[in-house]
Parts: C-alpha cells; sequence; structure tokens
C-alpha cells in the first residue's frame, strides 16, 4: 500500500506520521506538496499535524483551499481512506470533507499530553483493529481541537455511527466528548488525539498503530490480486 503524507507550509507532525508508515509498518510512503494536483499513485491520503500557513484567519482555513485539496477530494470521493489529524482534522472540515468545525479550547489554552480515548465505533477501515468500547491512550497537543457542530449535524452523527473516538475525561470541551468522526462513506477519518505518536512504547504508547495497521488490513482485503 503506498501513501502520501500532505505537507503544507506550517506542518510538523509530517515526518511522525511518515515514520509511522515506513518504519513502523514498512509501507511505502512518500511526502507530496501541497501545490501538487494529482494523487492517483496513491492509495491512502495522510493529513498531518501542525499549523498550516500559520493558522492565519481560523486554523485549516487557507490549507482547505490549497491545490492539493481538490485531489484528496477525488481520492475520497474514489473511496480511498482519507486521515486527518489534529490540523489535518481541521484541515478536513474547512474543505468540506467533514462535518462541523473545530474552535479554540474551552479553557482558551493550548494543551499538551496523554488522553484516554473511547473507541466507539470498531467498525470502520481505520477501527477494525480495536474493539468497541476499548480504552486507547494517545496524545494530544492543540489549542483548537474543541470539536461542535449544530444539532442537526450532531444527530446525523450519532444516527449514522460515525463519532469513531471520544474522549473518556474531555479536555478542550469538545461536544459530546468527541474526539474523531468519519464522513458517511467511512473513509474519510478525522481526529485531534495524534496515533502517530503513539506507535511505540518507548513513546508512551502504541495504540495508534492498530489504527494504521487496520488501514492496510482492509485496504489488502479490497484488492486482493488474482493470477
Amino acid at each position: 500500500m503506498k501513501f502520501a503524507v500532505i505537507v503544507f507550509p506550517g506542518s510538523n507532525c509530517d515526518v511522525d506520521m511518515y515514520h509511522a508508515i515506513k518504519d513502523e509498518l514498512g509501507e511505502e510512503v512518500e511526502y507530496v506538496w501541497h501545490d501538487s494536483t494529482n494523487l492517483d499513485e496513491f492509495d491512502g491520503i495522510l493529513l498531518p499535524g501542525g499549523f498550516s500557513y500559520g493558522d492565519y484567519l481560523r486554523s485549516g482555513a487557507i490549507a482547505g483551499f490549497a491545490n492539493v485539496m481538490e485531489a484528496v477530494k477525488k481520492a475520497a470521493a474514489e473511496g480511498k481512506p482519507v486521515f486527518g489529524v489534529c490540523n489535518g482534522f481541521q484541515i478536513l472540515t474547512e474543505a468540506g470533507l467533514l462535518p462541523g468545525t473545530l474552535r479554540r479550547n474551552e479553557k482558551l489554552k493550548f494543551m499538551c499530553g496523554q488522553v484516554e480515548l473511547v473507541v466507539e465505533n470498531n467498525e470502520t477501515m481505520f477501527t477494525t483493529g480495536y474493539e468497541k468500547g476499548q480504552v486507547i491512550t494517545v496524545p494530544i497537543a492543540h489549542g483548537e481541537g474543541n470539536y461542535y457542530c449544530d444539532n442537526e449535524t450532531y444527530e446525523s452523527l450519532k444516527n449514522n455511527n460515525q463519532i469513531i473516538f471520544r474522549y473518556q475525561n474531555n479536555p478542550n470541551g469538545s461536544l459530546d466528548d468527541i474526539a474523531g468522526i468519519v464522513n458517511e462513506k467511512g473513509n474519510v477519518l478525522g481526529m485531534m488525539p495524534h496515533p502517530e505518536r503513539a506507535v511505540d512504547t518507548l513513546l508512551g504508547s502504541a495504540d495508534g498503530l492498530q489504527l494504521f495497521r487496520s488501514i492496510v488490513r482492509n485496504w489488502r482485503e479490497n484488492h486482493v490480486v488474482t493470477s
């Protein structure tokens, strides 16, 4: 499986994402600059965390209009896995690939540390390696991770089982403890915590590794090569 790590001016978790794919999973991965217009050669698209374009206007707002995002939308429409972490999640909402928005943390302070997440849906291509209700430990590092949406969108997220991760102890004021959601099709995931920073016990947790393994396993099951 071949992954693209999209790099925007201000991305700073692209190396972490690359390491998780290349060194921990042993899969192909390349950095792709934000002005690229074609992602057809890639099987999965990863939008890392950071401060794209310096978080001017709003976090992810300018990146949502970057040239590469049309190619990201095309990949999503084709059913390819698209995964955005932290600033990547913010970019996905700004680009309209996921509903809702990310606001300033409730206490208006940047937060960094380990949090516990509850796996609410383990039937997506990102979460089959977990058990439903499993509690995993993943780090956060954000100032605008407070997920919000209107009532209609919230009811839709619940009814369609699109809430994938919830905080066990909400650190930022997110609506209904939401830490990660998928689109209706189930192939676009956005989450504020950083599973790419939880792929080795030396980092404090290896709980994020199963997310990446799930992507690869599910992709391979759907791309069996027959002679």
